[in-house]
């Protein structure tokens, strides 16, 4: 079967109408039909009204024994702002798979945050007839997980702030016995909690009456450092005035001030503990060891020492479990946590995918998406997903767009909210070919980790067959196993079968030789330098003196043994945005080192990162509202 012989089923027109007129048109099966076409029971989900589902976490355990599926991870080439059809093209491989070539296949997704979906780039459920549906329940609350991360994430803020106020107003005495009160027969004793900081202190007594005066002081007095806490609180909208505040300013506080701010959910720590947490006990462990500043003798202080490890548990406990939804074309779908791709490692979760390769089986597919370019989604997949779930992928799908290469060829700016230069819609294979040496890096840079690729090119309307031949050609030499140009935005599975054929060819041999791209026992300058020297091509890394002391700081902690996870721009390869193409022999600033040890890496900031971005002039908002009469969203994109 080839894509010129296949019929689409959707009943497509031209040009293509809105995404969410085409999400509207279809009108989704029962979840319980997708539920039961992929192997699930009845008792390994619970619906969230008709079209969506959670999955029990259980269900790994009945199929313990099933072999694998293959394993597919979706990367992009540098994009421009506007995005270059990612999760389109990871629908659309998973819908010509399950649909038109009859594979188990799963596909698995972040969940959209509300900010890009109110602010410029719009909802993250895929595009034209390669969606996720209902687009307006993936693109808005669905069953409430981040609203979960923003609760538990504002209870630890909470609770670091009250905790140094309670500590600065009471004595030892008073402050201990208010942590252990007496019950009525007079006898205090620990909450469970608790015994995770006796513990840390090396104390082994359990009976709160036995401990010391020094004792009950070490326990009962955290000393929080106010200047090294780097915990703050989140919300799911682009608010650029809460970026920084002060907090205190309220007469009950007694003048306790502390300049703080506001990042967006999907950037905040829980976030990524859970897109990496294995299960509930792996969740709990990490939300408890998040580190939210050092005391004022350096060492670190975690939730649990703040004794709201197990709150925060509670509160993601439904969190953790994936959302099962459906494509245009009724073929599964994990949507499962978002976190940043810039500044956190940008991947669905661990435990969406370890469902899917065991709801598959060993003849079927899941598919699964790395945040931004594959120089930071991809590779924070291999060396920071990939060792937390123990799985390795079976091959790497990397898009690629004309007007990406145009751009990196040396075009104009591309600006979202700005109508495209006409070059970026006339046809100029001599651009394009400028701008394949991205790609190009891109194919050999994921052929380091012993994967094959296969190149996606995602065809827009304006582009000719000439400047798609240019990257398909440019493609092939630079390694990749099959390079298929794509349509699937206007055919739905129909216009992606060749690249759906090209993958099953891929991953027909043996399982990949996998390769990390670096040994998490180095250290921690040695493994941002391998990063910087391997991926970006960078001559060499200069880290500024904050940075200096924070990776003094951290090794002195004993968290020099995590991976890296880089916070850099996503719109090129060097920490400069506006450099293009494939730069190289430029040196990499790192200005700050920071820790996120309850996910389980670090994260050197490269250059000036933002986590909490803004509204633009026109954000989407303006287009976005309701018809009374019917209760249809209209205007999301």
């Amino acid at each position: 079967m080839t894509g010129a012989d296949v019929k689409p089923l959707l009943p497509v027109k031209v040009p293509v109408p809105s995404d969410i007129e085409i999400a509207q048109s279809v009108e989704p099966v029962h979840i319980s039909k997708i539920a039961d076409a992929v192997g699930l029971l009845p008792t390994e989900y619970d619906l969230y009204g008709i079209h969506k589902a959670k999955v029990k976490l259980n269900v790994r355990e009945r199929l313990a024994g099933k072999p694998d599926g293959k394993y597919v991870v979706v990367a992009g080439i540098t994009p421009t702002p506007l995005g270059e059809g990612k999760s389109t093209t990871t629908i659309g491989l998973c819908q010509a798979l399950g649909a038109y070539l009859k594979k188990k296949v799963l596909t698995c997704v972040r969940q959209p945050s509300q900010g890009p979906t109110f602010g410029i780039k719009g909802g993250a459920a895929g595009g034209g007839y390669s969606q996720v549906i209902p687009m307006e329940e993936m693109n808005l609350h669905l069953t409430g997980d981040i609203h979960a991360i923003t609760a538990a994430n504002n209870l630890l803020a909470a609770a670091i702030d009250v905790r140094m106020f309670h500590e600065r107003t009471q004595t030892d005495e008073a402050l201990f016995n208010r942590l252990c009160p007496a019950d009525k027969q007079g006898k205090r004793k620990f909450a469970a909690v608790m015994l995770r900081r006796l513990a840390k202190l090396g104390i082994t007594k359990t009976d709160p009456q036995e401990l010391t005066p020094e004792e009950r002081r070490d326990f009962a007095r955290l000393d929080i450092d106010p200047a090294s806490i780097t915990w703050r609180r989140v919300m799911d909208t682009n608010d650029r005035f809460l970026r920084a505040i002060t907090v205190g300013k309220g007469g009950e506080e007694r003048g306790q001030t502390r300049d703080t701010g506001f990042d967006i959910t999907v950037s905040s720590e829980i976030m990524a503990v859970l897109a990496l947490a294995t299960d509930l006990s792996d969740m709990r462990e990490r939300l408890g060891r998040m580190v939210i500043g050092n005391d004022t003798q350096g060492r670190p202080v975690t939730a649990d020492d703040l004794g709201v490890g197990g709150a925060l548990t509670v509160l993601m406990r439904d969190a953790i479990e994936p959302t099962l939804m459906q494509t245009l074309e009724q073929t599964p779908v994990l949507v499962h946590a978002g976190p940043f791709a810039n500044i956190a490692h940008g991947n669905s979760s661990v435990v969406a995918d370890q469902i899917g390769l065991k709801l598959v089986g060993e003849d079927g597919f899941v598919v699964t998406e790395a945040g931004f370019g594959a120089d930071i989604g991809m590779e924070k997949f291999m060396n920071i997903k990939c060792r937390a779930s123990g799985l390795t992928p079976d091959c790497v799908v990397l898009v690629a767009t004309v007007r990406a290469l145009k751009m990196h060829g040396g075009g104009p700016p591309v600006v979202a909210g700005t109508p495209l230069h006409h070059d970026y819609t006339t046809e100029n294979v001599a651009l394009v070919t400028a701008g394949c040496c991205n790609l190009a890096r891109h194919v050999q840079n994921a052929l380091k980790y012993g994967t094959p690729v296969v190149v996606a090119v995602n065809r827009f309307a304006s582009d000719t067959d000439a400047e798609l031949e240019a990257v398909r050609a440019a493609a092939m030499e630079a390694g990749a196993s099959a390079a298929v140009i794509c349509a699937h935005h206007g055919l739905g599975g129909a216009g992606a079968v060749d690249l759906a054929e090209a993958v099953v060819a891929a991953t027909a041999g043996p399982k990949p030789d996998f390769k990390f791209l670096y040994d998490v026992n180095i250290s921690i300058k040695e493994k941002i330098e391998t990063i910087a020297r391997e991926m970006y091509h960078a001559a060499g890394v200069e880290y500024l003196p904050e940075a200096e002391a924070q990776i003094e700081k951290y090794t002195r902690m004993g968290f020099d043994k995590l991976p890296i996870c880089m916070a850099k721009t996503q719109y090129s390869f060097s920490h400069d945005a506006a450099k293009k193409g494939a730069p190289s022999g430029f040196i990499l600033p790192i200005r700050d080192v920071r820790a996120s040890v309850g996910a389980g890496f670090l994260f050197p900031l490269v250059g000036s990162m933002m986590t909490m971005p803004g509204l633009p002039t026109r954000p989407c908002f303006y287009d976005i509202d309701i018809d009374p009469a019917t209760g249809k969203i209209v205007g999301l994109s």
